[in-house]
């Protein structure tokens, strides 16, 4: 019998497991149904996964842990590296206040595959449920966290490197509360007219206000830790 020159998905995690730990097979499913990558199938409709997958894999995974890239992001850039430089176009800057991950729809990680994504402790994560930062879902006896648990981790594992634990940043999570209170009052009227696309105006509503509302906060800030710096 031939030696098939293919790997499976359980064959690509090993190969990327050393260089990426945190990487599972669901990722690799979530990122093939975002279209990032197209592995062939067999007969029977496994995955095959060939050495340029492999690599795109291992792209995709660089981009994502060192310059923090969004999906849509990575995905335009390696199909402009794959068809070549584009025309030089005027772009809006884009600075670092606007950009907030998104989070990984359809995902469904059980607690074990969450504490690997982000290097965060079983213990951990259910200290933050019970100050409501993450709401997994139950299905009977099990638990299942979603694209918006898995990014709220991330973030959330960049404060406690300084030592802060999770009962310092209730402050947030009661200004997001409020903060969605406040919008939902704003978009209301809309959602209550009988226009069909009013669901969606209100979407964008809130799109925009969640971008406004990121940027303000970040100049007040930068104002104030600049005061603080600079003395009176």
């Amino acid at each position: 019998m031939a030696a098939r020159d293919f790997l499976s998905i359980g064959e690509v995690l090993i190969n990327l497991k050393p260089e990426f730990p945190d990487v599972t097979i669901s990722k690799i499913r979530f990122l093939e149904s975002e279209g990032l990558i197209a592995p062939d199938r067999t007969e029977s409709g496994y995955r095959k996964f060939y050495d340029r997958d492999l690599e795109r894999l291992r792209e995709i995974l660089r981009l994502q842990r060192e310059e923090y890239l969004p999906l849509k992001v990575i995905k335009e850039r390696l199909e402009q590296s794959a068809n070549g430089p584009r025309p030089a176009v005027e772009e809006k800057p884009v600075h670092p206040e606007d950009e907030v991950a998104p989070p990984m729809t359809d995902v469904q990680m059980t607690g074990q595959e969450l504490a690997q994504a982000t290097g965060a402790g079983l213990e951990l994560i259910e200290e933050l449920e019970s100050f409501g930062f993450l709401r997994p879902q139950k299905v009977g006896e099990a638990k299942f966290y979603d694209g918006d648990a898995l990014v709220i981790l991330r973030i959330l594992t960049d404060f406690f490197r300084f030592g802060i634990e999770p009962r310092h940043l209730t402050m947030y999570k009661h200004f997001a509360d409020r903060e969605a209170g406040f919008f939902e009052a704003i978009i209301l009227p809309v959602l209550r007219q009988r226009n069909p696309d009013a669901r969606k105006q209100a979407g964008e509503a809130l799109t925009e206000l969640a971008a406004a509302s990121r940027k303000l906060k970040a100049a007040l800030l930068r104002a104030n830790l600049r005061r603080h710096v600079s003395g009176p």
